[in-house]
């Protein structure tokens, strides 16, 4: 039988392979792809470009799938040319799904040259709310990629909220993109992005040092597991940037 090639709906100018798995998570019809698996479909199968059925879940914002996806072994960090499931998920805004991504082990740092990380993704289309999730989940708020820091992005974007959220999570505004300018240079002069780039930022207080270097010794692997802890609610809520 000749393999039959379907146009993709994520790169509509390139032809590849399209399967019944990758239509079926698109669309979030759960119960087809469920049907599928159990006929032994391969949940990682991927177009020529790349694209998985995990991806093109998580593109849509099907957490359900995603999620059936991920416990019959599909790769949580599998990516194409424009990033990986949890990239695509960053990009648009869906919360469910990153945390789904995220309790499978998807790296919350996984850094793609086209694409930067999940943060930078998150950052560069506004998800103010994927960007404190992706950050509550251990994400690492000063890596740079192509050039830049999720603060730059968010200075570039004269984004107030996404600003005063990485700057809470301990973002440096000392930090020098690739044109070596800091966050500060690139903030219009009297914008609320200048204002929280310079009023009130100096040296972190105690309470937030101690927060941020023991979430750095937990790891990503580890935050999970706070709320499992034998400690007070209140140190519990402290740790997960609850107060």
């Amino acid at each position: 039988m000749s393999a039959v090639y379907f146009s993709n709906p994520l790169f509509s100018d390139v032809e590849a392979d399209w399967g019944p798995v990758h239509d079926a998570a698109f669309h979030g019809q759960t119960l087809t792809l469920k049907k599928l698996i159990e006929q032994g479909a391969c949940v990682n199968l991927i177009t020529i470009d790349g694209v998985s059925p995990l991806h093109v879940a998580c593109f849509g914002g099907h957490a359900s799938c995603a999620k059936l996806l991920l416990q019959h072994g599909a790769h949580v960090d599998s990516h194409s040319f424009d990033g990986s499931p949890i990239h695509a998920a960053a990009a648009k805004g869906f919360l469910k799904c990153i945390e789904t991504l995220a309790q499978h082990c998807a790296d919350v740092d996984l850094n793609l040259g086209q694409s930067g990380t999940p943060l930078h993704v998150a950052c560069a289309n506004r998800q103010v709310n994927a960007v404190r999730q992706l950050l509550d989940l251990g994400a690492s708020v000063n890596i740079s990629a192509l050039g830049e820091s999720p603060l730059h992005v968010s200075v570039r974007l004269q984004h107030p909220e996404m600003v005063s959220v990485l700057l809470d999570y301990g973002a440096d505004t000392s930090l020098r993109n690739s044109d070596g300018k800091r966050p500060a240079d690139m903030a219009p002069p009297g914008s609320d992005v200048e204002k929280l780039l310079t009023q009130n930022r100096g040296i972190p207080s105690l309470m937030q040092l101690c927060r941020l270097h023991i979430r750095m010794v937990l790891g990503q692997r580890m935050l999970h597991l706070v709320p499992k802890l034998q400690l007070p609610s209140s140190l519990k809520n402290y740790l997960l940037w609850r107060t």
